[in-house]
């Protein structure tokens, strides 16, 4: 058994390190070693046990006598072997060693001078408030990094998060205060969203954040003695004196100044640095194109860019699939692509599921389009039955005081029309704020007479079919609506024992969330025998019928054929055994309750019993005895259980955790009733959708939801479409009665005496001809109901293109494309238009389905409006304060109580409100976001990183188009002339590839690939790189090459541009505006210009790739031993030693672009066996060269050698510990091959960097 010796101490964090590595090993793949798990104790080991001095703690004993590891790091990763990312030297594993490195080194010194003096454990030789200044530094590459991540590496928690975060446990506990986390915003959500994490939380608990009044006194304790310091730390503490006097006599200089008389103050330099909003302010008509003709401004404002171009593109008809070609019919060699849109209800407002929808649905439709396909993208809205009949009956009330049954149906649907003309547009106008490129006049809308039509022909030919049928069945029932519900339209609401609960119509909370047990009498028994039972709801046994036990059950044989008497309507209920029954569940023995419980409906069919119905269509108890008659079923609830204490009847009442269903409209607690509906038969139809996907006719992404697919269908029950409302397309079916005393009258289930048309006189000759007697005899009454919302919804890829008429849209966009939405629809919308087009028109509505994830918030929680966490998404377009979504709370319907619990949330998630991102950096980051198969964890401050990102190429091509000059002339083609420089090829072939995984990642529905694709090329690339050895050049003299530059910066622009414009239409299009044309015939927009395909960019140069990968190398190096040493200001020269005279020759032809991009001085190659200049510190740019950096007269000897020698002794500890661990007699057989081989990769790496290190103490040594 291996024992993992931990600290007791609460603050012990890299015990809980430790820990919480365990804990992952435990829910993963288990520990490095591949045996159990280890077991825990909570003290240092025996001494008796090791064989060295104590270990510090934690410590990990692999087995007795066996190999001994201790330390954080080291056991951590033991523990927790997945949390390195990958195997050993991948990518990832590399990024979360150096994270893990920057934690020990770095952020747990800084951590711990911070926190020791507000626990009052202070010595007399630490200052504060430098301890506190070293926290902040070593904060500060975190807070950048987090910017653009969700966590250190990956997309998940790894070894690195789990160092670093608890390094950070003490600050977040004692020192870091609501002011300081501010600062440290992005740190702060890093930080909470890991210790959420169950892992984290099972060690944890709830870690609650310093408030800024301590717990602890603020005195200081006493003095702890301080241990002997180093030689090392002295030099560190004197080098903190000396910073810290000398800022002081810099304060000290400045307030002994003058006062800066007529000199502008520094707040109006500041404000000249931040411009702020930069608004569009010329008059443009609407759909007249925007001027951008005058200077750019300084900064990327998403209000000055997104202004004007929509209505342009929209009244240009860029969106229509016959732009630029004679008719939709057309034959096209590149192909159609089709697409309807997910119509939202037409009383939505926009949310982030419709932000995600449409920035995935508008980029590959501009992707298609900008292909040249012919392309729609069709828009359209639901007019949301229930939903929409419950506001208008609102604002009835609100303003007139009137119910819909004052006022008569045909009144009432007038009021609904009259409000979808007023309100139900709103939602398109949200929708061209997100940019999408909808055809807007072929827009549908469910209840338009053409979709109208559709619905009506598909109801009868389905019942013509007996597809559907008339049937009585259990149905969620709406007390609240008095209407029949879907199973989307139903929350579960799940409690852990007694709740109280408000319920519509009740003034007072409802219990749920108990078991009430009361006893049945068995009729004629002696001996006053009962069988006791037990209900959540008391109310149903009103409605009881019998009683049932499992057959196998010996405490009831005896009672075979006995019954129990009702005690309040002294009817005789049967005993019955059946199998459903489960006997280790309290008595063993249930009560059946046919109509109101589907599991009990299911035994009465079985058992033959009767369905008493107990509760009308409002939930006021029918068929029982006084008192109980007319009762409310909740007012029931009380009445039923005080009779039964009455009559001594009452067993006892207990917690019991349940699910309570609730309708998501009203808020009502939904009631299972028997009710005569309407239903569709979905047996063959779902063989026939399931058997499509088997076949591959109809693929599913990601490929997961295949699975799920299968399940629903094999295992589909029957589809109630039928809903008690006014406002939806009402049934075309019709009860007959007939004149003729030959023919009985019928009853309402008996489908023979129903009977469907298109028009009431088709419908009265076809009951004429069923009932063999003349049209004259019939008498019909229409179905006062309505059908469910989902059924037209289920027409909607071809019932906007005209279906069941024969039209040009319906013969060239049916059937469509592509289906994108979210799986969380996948069987109440997909699975339904795939069932309903296959049987209606023969064919699939569309060839793929993609379904993309949930959007939840920055900790994984669900967005909720009681948690504070929904995000609307023009908030995070045009920003709003704090106190603005605390305003958006007190219009919404939120209990007081909620309203506050979800201030806290706002509080804590957007502490200075949301900041104004714009429309193409929200885009972008949904897209960025959706890796295939996972929800969403949005984060608002990642979205901001895509506003700088945007700021970004608005720099560049302003920067750019300075350096084309106002007379550049663009050549009539983007292929090279043939005199590019080195940078120029190599900046063509990263673009070539930003090309290929572009496009690769749009065939593959693989956004993140995309984006990180074009914001690598944009960012590091372009930006970092290419412009950076332009600038040179430009101002440079010899033109043929500063032509040729230009040429390939203009094509970078141009294809840069196009690559990022289905993400980022807005900021594109204003700035591809501003480019020359290489031709007159070229587009007017950009989202109907050419995408860039991979045979237009075929400039793949792997040789001048890997001549600039040199060049990059040594700039990587000559920046770490510049910021190594502090050389922020001056241009050091640098030496290059190469190993051979082909690598000489290649760093001698980059020369040039190092010192550009590493801000060098002299770049010198030096000859084979040359010696290197004295005063020189070296980095290592490749195996193959060295980076000599002259630091004579540039830097204090004696401080480096203090600074080495300390970091020397650290590396040579850690070679140690390595070399140990690997001679351990169990080490090849204990350890997993990818811990060995990260080891070895570590040794080396450590063996290396001492070799430099002895180098460069040798260097400051000579230098002395």
């Amino acid at each position: 058994m291996s024992i993992l010796y931990v600290s007791p101490h609460p603050d012990a964090f890299p015990s809980l390190r430790a820990l919480i590595a365990a804990r992952y090993g435990e829910a993963g793949e288990g520990p490095g070693w591949g045996g159990a798990h280890p077991r825990i104790c909570l003290q240092p080991p025996p001494t008796s046990r090791t064989p060295f001095p104590p270990p510090r703690l934690p410590a990990l004993e692999q087995g007795p006598g066996g190999l001994w590891v201790w330390g954080a790091t080291a056991v951590a990763q033991l523990l927790w072997p997945a949390g390195l990312g990958g195997p050993g030297g991948s990518r990832a594993a590399v990024l979360v060693q150096q994270w893990v490195s920057y934690a020990d080194t770095e952020l747990i010194p800084a951590a711990c001078g911070a926190a020791l003096p507000a626990l009052g454990l202070r010595s007399s030789a630490q200052d504060p408030q430098a301890a506190l200044e070293a926290l902040g530094r070593a904060l500060s590459p975190l807070e950048e990094w987090l910017r653009l991540h969700t966590y250190l590496a990956g997309e998940a928690p790894t070894l690195a998060d789990l160092a670093a975060v608890t390094a950070l446990l003490l600050p977040f506990r004692y020192v870091l205060d609501p002011s300081a986390r501010r600062i440290w915003g992005n740190v702060t959500r890093w930080f909470i969203t890991c210790v959420q994490q169950p892992e984290f939380r099972a060690v944890l608990g709830e870690v609650v954040l310093y408030s800024g009044t301590r717990s602890l006194s603020q005195q200081p304790g006493p003095e702890v003695p301080a241990p002997p310091k180093t030689a090392t730390q002295l030099k560190k503490e004197a080098k903190k004196r000396e910073k810290l006097e000398k800022f002081q006599q810099k304060q000290k200089s400045q307030q002994q100044q003058p006062p800066p008389g007529e000199k502008k103050p520094k707040p109006e330099k500041r404000g000249k640095r931040d411009p702020g909003v930069v608004t569009y302010d010329l008059r443009t008509p609407s759909g007249e194109k925007k001027d951008v003709s005058g200077a750019m401004p300084d900064s990327y404002s998403p209000q000055y860019v997104e202004a004007a171009w929509y209505p342009w593109w929209e009244q240009q008809g860029f969106f229509k699939p016959e732009y630029g070609r004679a008719s939709v019919s057309a034959p096209n060699p590149r192909g159609i692509f089709m697409m309807c849109i997910p119509p939202p209800n037409v009383t939505g407002s926009l949310h982030l599921g419709h932000a995600l929808t449409n920035a995935i649905q508008d980029s590959l439709t501009r992707w298609h389009r900008m292909r040249g396909e012919t392309t729609l993208w069709n828009p359209g809205c639901d007019h949301a039955g229930i939903a929409t009949q419950v506001v208008v009956e609102k604002k009835l009330w609100r303003e007139r005081g009137l119910s819909r049954h004052q006022l008569g149906r045909e009144a009432f649907l007038q009021e609904v029309w009259k409000w979808k003309e007023e309100k139900g547009d709103r939602i398109y106008h949200q929708l061209k704020k997100l940019g999408s490129s909808l055809d807007w006049n072929r827009a549908c809308f469910t209840m338009d007479p053409k979709l109208s039509a559709a619905v009506t022909e598909a109801f009868v030919r389905l019942h013509e079919e007996g597809v559907i049928y008339r049937s009585t069945r259990l149905v969620n029932w709406s007390c609240t609506l008095n209407s029949a519900i879907s199973d989307i339209e139903v929350d579960k609401k799940e409690l852990t024992g007694r709740t109280l609960l408000s319920v519509p119509g009740y003034k007072e909370k409802v219990e749920f969330g108990v078991l009430v047990s009361f006893a049945y009498k068995v009729q004629g028994s002696d001996s006053d025998e009962e069988v006791v039972v037990a209900t959540t709801r008391i109310e149903t046994m009103m409605g009881d019928v019998a009683v049932a036990v499992h057959p196998k059950d010996p405490r009831y044989q005896h009672l075979k054929g006995r019954s129990v008497i009702h005690p309040f309507s002294s009817q005789s209920l049967p005993i019955v055994f059946d199998d459903f029954v489960d006997m280790e569940f309290g008595t063993g023995a249930v009560k059946i309750t046919p109509a109101h419980d589907q599991n009990d409906y299911d035994v009465g069919q079985r058992h033959g019993l009767e369905a008493i119905n107990i509760m009308d269509s409002r939930g006021a108890l029918i068929n029982v005895p006084p008192p109980f008659l007319g009762l409310p079923r909740f007012e029931a609830r009380k009445a039923v259980l005080a009779a039964l204490k009455e009559r001594g009847l009452f067993r006892g009442i207990e917690d019991n955790p349940m699910v309570v269903p609730l309708c998501n409209r009203s808020k009502d607690v939904v009631e299972p009733l028997l009710r005569p509906q309407w239903y569709v038969r979905c047996g063959e139809m779902a063989q026939a959708a399931s058997a499509a996907v088997t076949r591959g006719d109809l693929r599913i992404l990601p490929e997961a939801h295949q699975r799920t697919w299968h399940t629903w269908m094999d295992n589909i029950r029957d589809w109630c479409i039928s809903r008690q409302l006014w406002w939806g397309h009402r049934i075309p079916a019709y009860f007959i009665t007939v004149s003729d005393p030959a023919v009985p009258p019928g009853e309402d289930p008996d489908g023979r005496y129903w009977v469907s048309g298109r028009s009431e006189a088709e419908a009265r000759e076809k009951a004429a001809k069923e009932f063999g007697v003349s049209p004259d005899k019939i008498s019909l009454q229409q179905d006062e109901d309505v059908l469910d919302t989902w059924f037209s919804s289920g027409l909607f890829p071809f019932s906007i293109l005209g279906w069941p008429n024969q039209s040009e849209d319906l013969n060239v966009f049916y059937p469509g494309t592509l289906l994108e939405t979210g799986h969380d629809i996948l069987f109440f919308w997909v699975a339904r238009m795939v069932m309903l087009g296959l049987k209606l028109t023969g064919k699939l509505p569309f060839r793929e389905v993609y379904l993309h994830a949930i959007v939840r918030d920055a900790h994984g929680r669900k967005m909720s409006k009681s948690l504070g966490n929904v995000i609307d998404p023009l908030d995070v377009i045009h920003g709003v304060s704090l106190q603005g979504l605390h305003d958006q709370l007190l219009n919404s319907n939120l209990d007081p109580s909620e309203v506050e619990k979800a201030k806290e949330g706002q509080r804590a998630d957007f502490p200075t409100g949301i900041p104004e991102c714009g429309t193409d950096a929200l885009r972008f980051g949904l897209c960025a976001y959706t890796s295939q198969g996972r929800d969403i964890n949005l984060d608002v401050n990642r979205i901001l990183g895509y506003r700088h990102f945007c700021n970004k190429l608005w720099n560049a091509t302003k920067f750019a188009l300075r350096g084309l000059g106002k007379g550049f002339v663009p050549s009539p083609t983007s292929e090279p002339g043939g005199r590019e420089s080195l940078v120029d090829r190599w900046i063509r072939s990263r673009l070539t590839e930003a090309v290929r995984l572009s496009n690769q990642g749009f065939q593959a529905y693989d956004f993140p690939a995309v984006t990180t694709a074009q914001y690598s090329f944009w960012l590091y690339e372009l930006c970092d790189v290419y412009l950076e050895c332009l600038k040179p050049v430009l101002n440079g003299v010899d033109q043929v090459v500063a032509e040729c530059a230009r040429q390939t910066l203009y094509t970078c622009l141009d294809v840069g541009l196009r690559l990022l414009s289905p993400f980022m239409p807005f900021v594109t299009e204003e700035l591809f505006q501003r480019l020359p044309r290489r031709t007159p015939q070229a587009p007017p927009s950009l989202c109907i210009t050419p995408y860039p395909e991979p045979s237009e960019c075929s400039w793949k140069d792997p040789e001048a790739e890997a001549a600039m990968e040199l060049a990059l190398s040594i700039t990587r190096a000559v920046r770490s031993l510049r910021a190594d040493y502090n050389l922020t200001r001056i241009r050091p020269d640098c030496f290059l030693e190469v190993a051979d005279e082909a690598t000489g020759a290649l760093a001698s032809a980059v020369s040039g672009y190092v010192q550009a991009l590493a801000s060098a001085g002299v770049v010198a190659v030096l000859a084979l066996g040359a010696p290197v200049p004295q005063g020189c510190a070296v980095a290592l740019a490749s195996d193959r060269c060295s980076v000599h950096l002259q630091l004579q007269g540039l830097v204090d000897p004696a401080r480096e050698l203090g600074k080495l020698q300390a970091k020397r002794g650290e590396a040579q500890r850690q070679a140690q510990r390595l070399r140990e661990r690997r001679a351990a007699s169990s080490y090849p057989t204990k350890v997993p091959l990818e811990v060995q081989e990260a080891d070895k990769v570590k040794l080396q790496q450590t063996e290396t960097e001492l070799r430099k290190v002895d180098e460069a103490i040798a260097l400051f040594e000579k230098m002395l």
